[in-house]
């Protein structure tokens, strides 16, 4: 059992070794250049490093989800865990740090020296070039990870540990193929969406292998194995969607050519390791469950070793892929080309009329994934309630499948097309999503469903349930929670969104634009859920309290409109001012102050209707409560409160 856990990865890298050299053969990635060639050292040296930063940044990802979804923080396996996953980090690093020192070669062939010159040459590449900035940018953020994970071991640090890495995730997927052309959102968000779910599948995978055999670890096999299982589903469905998106726009039409043959390739190879583990959920883990049996056997084990070789060829054949060139070029927008090409990357779109809003689409595959999960996984705990003779009520269902809905149009339909080219459009997505989504979203109070749906841990190990109550018990959430809170945030950062570089940012820079879409949400979630919320969180305030809160609200949001509406200031005049497509851009900011004022102020008074329904339910309850103890007691409370007033008038 001891020699297939330590052959298992050495056969895996060797396997990723030889599929490299494979793709690199028949794709052509390795070929010399016609014009200053940087050598086989680098041309052969790159993809190599490029193979095992990618297995080391698996490794180290995987173990950390699965740690925190499968292992007890107080045992031994989850210090292995931890231990491995820094170590990997820090070759991930290393490995990086060869990657981009090849890429610097392959663009200046001059002779490495330590002179001033060349110094001059590495400071230009790495500060001024933006694929240069990317590649440092992610060798700092695996150097800062491996030290952070070598002192984070408590349950919470390595939850903060596992958000920080989307940090260098961001980073290469913004590097990667077609990461700076057109097409920018659908590649970027579809390959961070691929790294991320791929290194929760197979560096899982790795961890399996080497702890669910171990007879003097903590951990339960049969029970890690199905906590790991219940991962890769998810993964391989999100690897699915985002492998097909990256596709189609890498490949065209051009189905013949190297690089859509070792796309197959790999997508062959994923099916396969996903094949491996449907058979383990429907045949292995539950006769062993049955028989009681705490360790896997030999057979199981060498099923896992020969998973994690099929794991290794596929990343030797997905680093070959990363060195292959595409069938659809990738072209930088220079001379020649529109504004819009050169501002949002895409040619302009047709004039905007509400008959678009039905056919034209933008997707945005992050947002599409997330809203999915987010759909699927409030579905399936109903299904669960039902099956077990549970009601949820269907007025919340509807509200939240209403909510989702709504957040994906927003980011992936229409509006997401043209919301880059006019500002009044722009307006009307910050609106939907900062409003009318949370107001959709919250009365579905997924936080009671889950801890309904979702059974209670008792070994220890943290699932969902107990992730979900320590987030929505955090001091953080607390805090920000609080209605005051909760309603400063909702309405100053609308303001400082708008009069600062953010708003630039959020137009120029993906990133900034993900950033929009979650600040704008994640706030107008929490000052809904101040107001009508259902699910547990920091104490809600009376009822009159809301009501204030609600039209101090909706004056910040009119007096917000009035002034966009009267400005004669563009805001960001370098951007919506230079579409070139033949709108007045101050006039249609103005529109945009319009909407702001009048249809985003539509769901704050569907709020407020809603906030004084309840407030009259909720005195009629107080009333039926005071008459029930009228007639247990015979009113001794309204005879105590009469007896003190004739004291007090005494006095």
């Amino acid at each position: 059992m001891q020699r297939l856990r330590l052959l298992g990865p050495a056969l895996a890298v060797l396997a990723g070794l030889a599929a490299l050299w494979a793709a690199l053969a028949y794709g052509g990635g390795a070929e010399a250049p016609l014009i200053e060639d940087p050598g086989a050292v680098v041309r052969y040296g790159i993809p190599v490093a490029t193979m095992l930063r990618n297995l080391a940044i698996a490794v180290a990802f995987g173990g950390l989800v699965l740690a925190c979804f499968a292992l007890r923080p107080d045992g031994r396996d989850w210090q292995r865990t931890l231990d491995l996953a820094a170590s990997a980090t820090g070759v991930a690093a290393v490995a990086h740090a060869f990657v981009a020192f090849g890429a610097f070669r392959t663009v200046v062939t001059n002779p490495v020296s330590a002179d001033d010159q060349f110094g001059g040459l590495l400071q230009l590449f790495f500060v001024e070039i933006e694929t240069g900035r990317l590649l440092l940018g992610t060798l700092l953020s695996l150097a800062l990870l491996t030290v952070v994970l070598l002192v984070a071991r408590s349950a919470a640090a390595a939850a903060w540990v596992v958000a920080l890495w989307a940090v260098p995730f961001w980073l290469i997927a913004s590097g990667g193929h077609a990461g700076g052309t057109d097409n920018h959102t659908l590649a970027v968000s579809s390959l961070f969406l691929h790294l991320v779910f791929v290194c929760i599948w197979l560096g899982g995978l790795a961890h399996v292998a080497l702890l669910a055999g171990r007879r003097d670890g903590d951990v339960d096999g049969p029970a890690l194995l199905a906590r790991y299982s219940s991962l890769a589903i998810v993964s391989f469905a999100v690897v699915a969607f985002s492998g097909i998106v990256s596709a189609l726009i890498r490949i065209g039409d051009d189905w013949g050519s190297p690089y859509a043959v070792l796309a197959i390739a790999k997508t062959a190879l994923l099916v396969v390791l996903g094949g491996f583990g449907a058979w383990q959920r429907l045949r292995v883990i539950g006769p062993l469950r049955a028989a009681g049996e705490r360790v896997p056997g030999r057979a199981l084990a060498a099923l896992l070793a020969a998973e994690l070789v099929v794991m290794g060829v596929t990343a030797g054949v997905a680093a070959g892929l990363a060195r292959t060139p595409t069938p659809v070029q990738e072209v930088v927008p220079g001379a020649g080309s529109t504004p819009s090409e050169i501002l949002t990357g895409s040619p302009l779109p047709p004039p905007f009329e509400p008959a678009r809003l039905l056919d034209t689409w933008n997707v945005d595959p992050l947002w599409l994934a997330i809203s999915a999960m987010l759909l699927f996984f409030y579905l399936a705990a109903v299904v669960r309630l039902a099956r077990r003779g549970d009601r949820w009520p269907i007025g919340r269902t509807a509200s939240w499948t209403a909510g989702v809905l709504l957040l994906a149009w927003c980011t992936s339909g229409a509006l997401n097309e043209y919301q880059e080219h006019q500002f009044s459009l722009h307006m009307l997505v910050h609106m939907l999503l900062g409003m009318a989504v949370p107001v959709l979203l919250v009365p579905g109070a997924p936080i009671t469903l889950a801890m309904r749906a979702i059974a209670k841990r008792k070994d220890g190990t943290r699932g969902g349930r107990e992730w979900l109550l320590a987030i929505v018990h955090s001091k953080y959430l607390q805090a920000v929670g609080h209605p005051l809170v909760a309603a400063g945030i909702f309405v100053v950062s609308l303001w400082v969104f708008y009069y600062t570089p953010l708003f630039e940012w959020s137009m120029r820079d993906h990133l900034g634009h993900v950033w929009m879409v979650v600040h704008f949400v994640g706030s107008g979630y929490l000052f809904v859920q101040a107001i009508i919320g259902i699910d547990p969180g920091p104490a809600r305030p009376p009822y009159a309290l809301r009501i204030v809160l609600l039209l101090g609200a909706m004056v910040f949001h009119a007096f917000f409109g009035l002034t966009l509406m009267t400005g004669e200031t563009l805001l960001v005049a370098d951007w919506f001012g230079a579409m070139g497509n033949g709108i007045d851009a101050l006039h249609d900011q103005q529109v945009g102050g319009g909407i702001a004022w009048s249809i985003g102020e539509i769901p704050t008074i569907v709020l407020a209707i809603t906030t004084v329904v309840l407030w009259a339910r909720s005195d009629k309850r107080e009333r039926v409560r005071i008459d029930r103890a009228a007639d247990r007691d015979g009113g001794a409370e309204l005879a105590a409160y009469n007896e003190m007033l004739d004291r007090m008038g005494k006095r």
